[in-house]
C-alpha cells in the first residue's frame, strides 16, 4: 500500500523498492525506466522521481546509455527505515531482526548508561510516563498501543544520551520494534519481565544510577534476541 501523501512515485517505490530488497532483481541487473514507467503505468518523470529516491538510499545507480543498475547489497544504505521497513517486509527478515537487534543489543545499554548521567528532568519525566503506558497496555493484546510507548521509551534514551549519533538511530530502532509488531514477531501480550526492565530502567535513568541503568537495558535488548530464537528462528 502506498503511503498517504507520497503520490504516484511512492506507488511506485512501494512496489519496486521491497523487489529489489527482496532479491528479485539481482545485483547488476538494469531496469529501464521507460519500460518501469509502462508497468507501473504512470509518466517517465515520476519514474524518473522513484529511481533518483532508490539512488539515495543506493539500491541502484543510474548512468548515461546502461540504464538504472540494482547494487550489491553491501552497497545499501541500511540504516535508511524506509529500506529497513522493506527488508522486513521480506523472507529474509529473521536474519534482518537479529541483526538489528544485536545493533540494539550494542547501543541501547550504553545510550542508557549515558542518559542517566545527562537525562534532563523533562525528559527523566517523559521516560517514566513512557514506561507507565507500556504498563497499562501490556495485557489484552494491545500491541499497537504498547507499540507507540515503546518507540518513544527507547527514542527518549537515545536522545537523552546526549551522543548525536545515538540520537539519530531513533527512526531506526523504531523500525524494528515496529516490524516486530506488524509482522507477529511479538507475542500476542510483551513478555511482563521485560515491560517491567522498562520501568527499572526509568528509574535508574531518573536516579542517575548508569550502571543499573546500562545492566537492566542489556537485559532489554538480550530478551528481545530469545524471543526472536523462538518467534524467528
Amino acid at each position: 500500500m502506498s503511503t498517504p501523501g507520497r503520490g504516484l512515485h511512492g506507488h511506485v517505490l512501494d512496489s519496486l523498492g521491497p523487489a529489489i530488497t527482496a532479491g528479485d532483481f539481482p545485483p547488476g541487473s538494469v531496469l529501464r525506466t521507460d519500460e518501469l514507467a509502462q508497468r507501473f503505468d504512470v509518466s517517465r518523470s515520476v519514474m524518473r522521481e522513484a529511481v533518483r529516491v532508490l539512488e539515495s538510499m543506493h539500491l541502484v545507480e543510474s548512468r548515461r546509455r546502461v540504464g538504472v543498475t540494482v547494487l550489491p547489497e553491501s552497497e545499501w544504505n541500511v540504516y535508511d527505515p524506509q529500506v529497513i521497513r522493506w527488508r522486513l517486509a521480506g523472507a529474509d527478515r529473521p536474519r534482518q531482526l537479529r541483526s538489528l537487534t544485536v545493533l540494539r543489543s550494542a547501543v541501547e545499554p550504553v545510550a542508557a548508561g549515558l542518559a542517566a548521567a545527562h537525562a534532563t528532568p523533562e525528559q527523566c519525566a517523559t521516560l517514566t510516563e513512557c514506561a507507565l503506558g507500556m504498563v497499562a497496555n501490556s495485557r489484552g493484546q494491545q500491541l499497537e498501543q504498547y507499540l507507540f510507548h515503546d518507540v518513544a521509551f527507547h527514542r527518549v534514551i537515545l536522545t537523552a544520551s546526549g551522543n548525536e549519533m545515538f540520537a539519530r538511530l531513533g527512526d531506526v530502532v523504531a523500525e524494528v520494534l515496529a516490524g516486530r509488531t506488524h509482522h507477529d514477531v511479538m507475542f500476542p501480550d510483551p513478555d511482563p519481565a521485560a515491560v517491567t526492565l522498562h520501568v527499572q530502567v526509568a528509574e535508574a535513568v531518573r536516579e542517575g544510577d548508569a550502571g543499573r541503568a546500562e545492566r537492566l537495558t542489556r537485559e532489554i535488548t538480550v530478551g528481545a534476541l530469545e524471543e526472536l530464537d523462538i518467534l524467528a528462528p
